[in-house]
């Protein structure tokens, strides 16, 4: 697992079979989140700890691209939805930009689709 932040500070590997990176979008206000390989119980709480850290320090929208995902299981759908409740709180939003079909898949079955577009 490979955490990287905005300017592409590396985070200690905490679990295997994730990477997150967060860079400056090109639409003003918004921040990407893009992140590649499993999302599952054992590392959906440093994606959130990411994506909060990311909310506070950008002050901006976030544009989650999972669509390198191979994987997301109800931990990684529950860490979404906890971070979008934070973003909606602080003002801000959080959007899932592109999925792969097994995400697209999660999402649809569980109806929460229309909350992370």
């Amino acid at each position: 697992m490979t955490a990287i932040m905005s300017g592409y500070r590396r985070c200690p590997p905490e679990a295997p079979g994730m990477e997150v990176g967060v860079v400056p979008d090109s639409q003003p206000g918004t921040v990407r989140v893009l992140v590649s390989g499993e999302l599952d119980f054992d590392n959906a709480t440093l994606l959130g700890e990411v994506l909060l850290a990311a909310l506070v320090s950008h002050r901006a929208t976030l544009l989650v691209d999972l669509e390198q995902v191979t994987f997301c299981d109800c931990a990684g759908l529950n860490t979404l939805l906890t971070a979008r409740h934070a973003a909606l709180r602080a003002g801000r939003g959080l959007r899932v930009t592109a999925a792969g079909c097994r995400v697209e898949r999660l999402l649809n079955l569980t109806d929460t689709r229309s909350l992370l577009t």
